[in-house]
C-alpha cells in the first residue's frame, strides 16, 4: 500500500518538525517527508490533510485490555479498535488479567492474539509479583525475554518494601522499566473516594492523599538507593507532584505519568453518587488539578496515559461503595488534552505530543513516537479545532463507563494509520 499525505501541518517533536509538509509511505514505512511531493503511477491513496495536523501515532503506556479472563468488559480486538479511533497506534496493557501476565505463556498468548485480531501495536506489561499477590517476585528475566516492555502490579501496590527494592534491582539488570502503582492500602482503609468535603457531604468513606504520597516517597527513595529507574503511575495529588519534582532535582531516575481525568475533573463530579467518576486513585480537589497542570507544564510529569479501565454496566450500576474503579479513556484522551491543556495555553501541541508520543516510547524502549524516515508509518491526522459532543453509546469499547458523556470537546481523529495500513479513514473505523 502506498500513501501520500498532502498539505498537512506536520508536528514531530522528536525530529523538530513543525511545518506544512507531505509524507510518502510505502511498504509500511515512511519513505520521504518534504514539501510538494509528487508520486504517481500504480495504486496510491492520497490523503488531503489541508488545515489538519499530521502527527506521530499516540502511545498509551498504561491501559487495560482485560483479556484474558475478563472479555465481557473488553478484549484485545475491541480495545485496539477503541484505541485506533482515539488516535493511539501503540498501547501497553497492564497485567491484572486472569490469569495474570506473570509468565511466558500469557505474554505469548497476548502477542499472538494481538497480531491476529488487534488493529494497533500491543505491548504486554508483566507482573512484578506472581499472581499480583505481592509475596514473591515473578520471573522478570523470563518475562523480559518473552517480550514485555515493563513490569507492574498495577491495580495493587507492592506493600513489601524489601520486595520492591529487589524488583527494582532485578528489573534494572534486564533493562526493564518498573511501573509503580503507589497506594498504601492500610491508609486507604476501605475508602472509596477522595477524603475531603465531598466525601463528608456524601457520607462516603474517604481516602487520604497520604495513601498515594507515602508510597510515591518510598518508591522514589528505593530508586535512589538502588540507582534503578522507576516510573510512577497515575499521579493525582499535589504532594506526589512535589515529591517527584524534588527527586528529579536531586537526579533520581524517576519518571511519572498522569491521566486526563486528573487534569480535567475534581471529586465534585462524584456528587449524586456518580459511579462513572469512581476511579483509583480517586478524583481529587481543584488544588490538586492545578498542581497536575503545573507539573505537566514544567516537565515534572513526563507522560499522559489513559489508564483505560473498562467495566461492564452491571459493575457500575450499583451502590457507590460496591462499584468497580475505573473509566474508559482511549476515545477522549487526545481531545481532553487539546481542550484542557493546549487551548488553555498550559501546553503547546508539541509539548502535548511529547507526553503522548515521544516520552512513553523512550521510557518503554519502543522504536515509535516519531515520524522518521525509514520508521514504521504510525501516523494520525487530526482536526485540532473540530468540536464534538461525547456520546458514550458511539464508543468502540465494549464498556461505556466514562464521566465525559455530554461534554463538548475539541480535536477529532480523521485518519489513523498503523504500519502503513489505514485503520480509521475520514473518522470511520474500517
Amino acid at each position: 500500500m502506498r500513501i501520500l499525505i498532502k498539505n498537512g501541518h506536520v508536528i514531530d517533536p522528536q525530529n523538530n518538525r513543525d511545518d506544512i509538509l507531505d509524507i510518502y509511505v510505502e511498504n509500511g514505512m515512511i519513505v520521504e517527508i518534504e514539501k510538494n511531493l509528487d508520486y504517481s503511477g500504480g495504486e496510491i491513496e492520497v490523503i488531503d490533510a489541508k488545515d489538519k495536523l499530521v502527527v506521530p501515532g499516540l502511545i498509551d503506556m498504561h491501559c487495560h485490555l482485560r483479556e484474558p479472563g475478563y472479555e465481557y468488559k473488553e478484549d484485545i480486538e475491541s480495545g485496539t479498535r477503541s484505541a485506533a479511533v482515539g488516535g493511539f497506534t501503540s498501547i501497553a496493557c497492564m497485567p491484572n488479567t486472569n490469569p495474570v501476565i506473570d509468565n511466558q505463556a500469557i505474554v505469548e498468548y497476548i502477542k499472538v492474539k494481538a497480531k491476529k485480531v488487534g488493529v494497533v501495536n500491543v505491548y504486554p506489561i508483566g507482573a512484578i509479583t506472581k499472581g499480583l499477590k505481592g509475596e514473591e517476585l515473578a520471573e522478570i528475566g523470563e518475562l523480559k525475554f518473552a517480550g514485555v516492555v515493563g513490569i507492574s502490579d498495577d491495580g495493587k501496590s507492592v506493600m513489601n518494601s524489601a520486595l520492591m527494592r529487589r524488583a527494582l534491582q532485578y528489573a534494572h539488570m534486564f533493562d526493564t522499566p518498573v511501573i509503580a502503582h503507589c497506594e498504601d492500602i492500610t491508609l486507604v482503609d476501605e475508602g472509596v473516594m477522595n477524603e475531603g468535603y465531598m466525601s463528608t457531604y456524601l457520607g462516603l468513606k474517604g481516602i487520604t492523599r497520604a495513601a498515594e504520597e507515602v508510597m510515591v516517597a518510598r518508591d522514589v527513595i528505593l530508586s535512589e538507593v538502588t540507582g534503578a529507574p522507576i516510573h510512577i503511575a497515575h499521579v493525582s495529588t499535589e504532594g506526589a507532584v512535589a515529591i517527584i519534582r524534588h527527586a528529579k532535582a536531586r537526579g533520581v531516575k524517576v519518571t511519572c505519568e498522569t491521566c486526563p481525568h486528573y487534569f480535567t475533573l475534581t471529586d465534585k463530579v462524584v456528587d449524586g453518587y456518580n459511579t462513572n467518576a469512581k476511579i483509583n486513585p480517586p478524583l481529587r480537589t481543584e488544588k490538586d488539578v492545578e498542581a497536575i497542570k503545573k507539573g505537566l507544564k514544567d516537565g515534572t510529569i513526563d507522560v499522559i496515559a489513559t489508564d483505560h479501565a473498562p467495566h461492564h454496566i452491571d459493575e457500575k450500576n450499583v451502590e457507590f461503595n460496591k462499584a468497580a474503579n475505573g473509566i474508559v479513556g482511549f476515545e477522549t484522551a487526545l481531545a481532553l488534552g487539546i481542550t484542557y491543556l493546549v487551548d488553555k495555553g498550559i501546553l503547546t501541541m508539541q509539548q502535548l505530543l511529547q507526553k503522548m508520543c515521544v516520552n512513553p516510547a523512550n521510557i518503554l524502549g519502543l522504536n515509535k513516537g516519531s515520524l522518521g524516515i525509514n520508521k514504521p508509518a504510525d501516523i494520525v491526522v487530526i482536526d485540532k479545532n473540530e468540536e464534538y459532543v461525547v456520546d458514550v453509546n458511539k464508543f468502540q469499547s465494549k464498556s461505556k463507563n466514562s464521566p465525559y458523556h455530554g461534554y463538548s470537546l475539541k480535536g477529532t481523529v480523521h485518519f489513523t494509520i498503523v504500519g502503513g495500513k489505514v485503520i480509521v479513514r475520514q473518522k470511520v473505523l474500517l
